[in-house]
């Protein structure tokens, strides 16, 4: 009965903050509240920074997504014109042509073998 007592006179009690914020507890407590100051700055900052970074990341893994698709264009780009076909095409125009008929080998008969 006693405890019920409590806790009903502490839920219907008003609490009087004027008694806690006064001159001489905040000066009383002003190291608490400058410590209190820098959590919250920091923690902002964080929060910030954080953001920051995720931005960075997601912009550099665009980035390597662009040069991968490059890459590999080029790459098939450079495949495709490494065709015999292709590179007999890109030739014809200095005057160039393919081989009818398989290399032979030339033998010196000039040289004296002794």
């Amino acid at each position: 009965m006693e405890a019920e007592k409590k806790i009903s006179n502490t839920t219907n009690e008003k609490i009087d903050w004027k008694k806690y914020f006064n001159y001489s507890n905040i000066v009383k407590n002003i190291r608490y509240i400058l410590f209190l100051s820098v959590l919250a700055i920091a923690y902002i900052y964080n929060g910030h920074y954080a953001d920051k970074l995720i931005r960075k990341i997601s912009k550099v893994e665009h980035n390597v997504k662009e040069l991968e698709y490059e890459y590999k264009t080029i790459k098939s780009e450079v495949i495709y014109r490494s065709k015999a076909t292709e590179m007999i095409k890109s030739v014809e125009p200095l005057g160039l042509k393919e081989l009818k008929q398989p290399p032979f080998l030339l033998n010196d008969t000039t040289s004296n073998k002794q």
